[in-house]
């Protein structure tokens, strides 16, 4: 067939592993943001979150041209995230202090959800958008694959996190070192390391490793900090 010629190929094959990896980071955020939810919410709170990566996507598909030229935007996107991955690590304590009012519970996940999916949504646009080399009919597919990706893995993730917590922990450095990528990825921040002459620091591994620890540490010292100020309300 002609038009699957080698580059096509290869462009395919960069999309569903972008998508794979970013839009499955997406499923994470939701699944993870979901736990601790009554069953009725949590379905609620998913279908926010698979809606709005979805309409995320096709708004940053539609103006990816112009979202490439803005100067850090990967940079602040990174640091959003970094920063997304603490508050879903301490989010299970927030919900049982908020236990007693399940609306504060539903629509602080919702808001979590929603601003990981337009960070996250962002990633992934970009990423496919390069891989697909200006192509429309690539850009969608990648846009298409990317759907049932976040709505089969974000149920998914839901259910071993809540099984098994110490996932939870897993997903966060897993947030936290995109989050680190998509900083160094940033075309400013490049220029910056290069006119530094940092380009042989192999900075584009030790930031990432950097910050997924920074954001391990600072979640587990919150997580405990939260868990003692509930068995020992008065302090």
């Amino acid at each position: 067939m002609e038009f699957l010629t080698p580059e096509i190929l290869f462009a395919l094959i960069t999309i569903i592993i972008a998508d794979l990896l970013l839009a499955g980071d997406n499923a994470l955020v939701i699944g993870m943001a979901c736990r601790g939810l009554p069953a009725r919410q949590k379905r609620r709170a998913m279908l926010w979150g698979v809606g709005g990566a979805v309409v995320l996507r096709i708004i940053f598909t539609a103006l990816v041209t112009w979202l490439l030229s803005i100067p850090l935007l990967q940079a602040i996107g990174g640091a959003l995230l970094a920063w997304i991955a603490v508050k879903l690590l301490t989010q299970k304590e927030e919900i049982n202090i908020n236990a007693a009012d399940d609306t504060t519970s539903f629509y602080s996940a919702v808001k979590t959800i929603i601003l990981a999916d337009a960070v996250m949504s962002l990633d992934n646009v970009l990423a496919v958008a390069g891989a697909a080399h200006g192509s429309i009919p690539l850009v969608v597919f990648g846009l298409l694959l990317s759907v049932p990706i976040v709505i089969f893995g974000s149920q998914m993730v839901s259910l071993l996190v809540e099984r098994y917590p110490v996932l939870l922990f897993g997903g966060a450095g897993v947030l936290a070192w995109t989050a680190g990528k998509m900083l160094m990825e940033d075309a400013m921040i490049q220029r910056v390391v290069i006119f530094l002459g940092l380009g042989n620091l192999r900075l584009e591994i030790f930031t990432p490793l950097s910050i997924t620890a920074i954001v391990m540490a600072l979640g587990w010292k919150l997580r405990r900090r939260i868990r003692q100020s509930l068995s020992n309300p008065e302090v």
